[in-house]
């Protein structure tokens, strides 16, 4: 799904453009941006931008394909209010009417240190979620002043992956008075093993995964759903399921580790779900198994099994 938030970007020319012979309207750079498909967000999808949001607009001439040191616009933050229009930090201006111009945006607004590599660093915790969904809009058309508005079309930067866990009946058993509701073993936490540092080319929309391996804890939808953010990379293959609070029959409190035989891919703007089954000396994959999705279509499971790691 695809929706278009209408951004307004109404700047004023100074007053060397009406002495250049560029008129005020002419001279002002506006953008059309849009999400493609949903916005992430932890309490569910979103399809546009809200007020609060910003974006760092970028815009050059000469070579599309790569971005020099000297700018036409250079990371101007702009802000959506709650009037529905982005207010920039800065006027944006063309640098004349005839020259083509190139445009890259990044939202949320950051500082850029490289546009070929610049470094990031993810923060998958629930507060900075929707901070952490880094989108890139590249457009190299070759507009010129006269085609303003400037559509933009955001693509996210970084992969999904969900967790969904189910139970096997034996949590069930020997916990009275009734044994046809399967009982969830309580969850303390969830946990992926991969790489949380990257860099970003952005003329190509590209994600590298860096450094070393890290846990990247998983939030909480509820008991037995939890998702995060994560950076895009093609070697990651280990879950650990941390149980604790459960009554001693169960023997279900520790750590279950599941190892994936093969990578499971995290790729940019697509949703990984992994559905698994828990036992209290196993864990299995769901029918379901692993699937790498779009946020309209739905890839092929893979197969596996997870286990504690004494009983490995």
């Amino acid at each position: 799904m695809k929706r278009i938030a209408i951004i307004p970007l109404a700047l004023l020319c100074a007053a060397a453009c009406n002495k250049a012979g560029i008129g005020i309207e002419s001279a002002s750079i506006r953008v059309n941006a849009g999400i493609r498909d949903t916005k992430v967000a932890y309490d569910g999808p979103k399809s546009a931008f809200e007020a609060g949001d910003d974006l760092a607009l970028f815009a050059w001439t000469g070579d599309k394909t790569s971005i020099p040191e000297a700018l036409v616009v250079n990371n101007v933050t702009n802000r959506l209010g709650t009037d529905g229009l982005w207010t920039p930090a800065t006027q944006m201006l063309w640098k004349d009417m005839v020259t083509d111009h190139y445009f890259m945006a990044v939202s949320p607004a950051r500082v850029v240190s490289s546009f070929t590599a610049d470094p990031y660093t993810l923060d998958s915790s629930a507060e900075k979620y929707q901070e952490s969904d880094l989108l890139i809009a590249i457009n190299d058309a070759g507009l010129k002043a006269n085609d303003n508005p400037v559509q933009l079309t955001f693509d996210h930067a970084m992969a999904t992956l969900n967790v969904n866990l189910k139970f096997h009946n034996q949590w069930t058993e020997g916990n009275p008075p009734s044994q046809t509701e399967i009982t969830e073993a309580l969850i303390q936490g969830v946990a992926a093993t991969a790489k949380d540092h990257a860099t970003i080319d952005y003329i190509h929309k590209a994600v590298t995964a860096t450094g070393e391996w890290a846990q990247v804890s998983l939030n909480k939808v509820k008991n037995a759903s939890w998702t995060t953010l994560m950076i895009p990379q093609d070697s990651f293959s280990v879950i650990s399921i941390t149980l604790a609070g459960n009554d001693e029959w169960l023997g279900g409190n520790g750590t279950y580790t599941f190892r994936s035989a093969e990578p499971i891919k995290l790729e940019s703007g697509k949703v990984t779900t992994v559905n698994l089954i828990i036992g209290r000396d196993q864990i299995t994959l769901d029918k379901d198994g692993i699937q790498i999705t779009d946020w309209a279509s739905q890839g092929e499971p893979t197969e596996g099994e997870i286990f504690k790691p004494e009983l490995i």
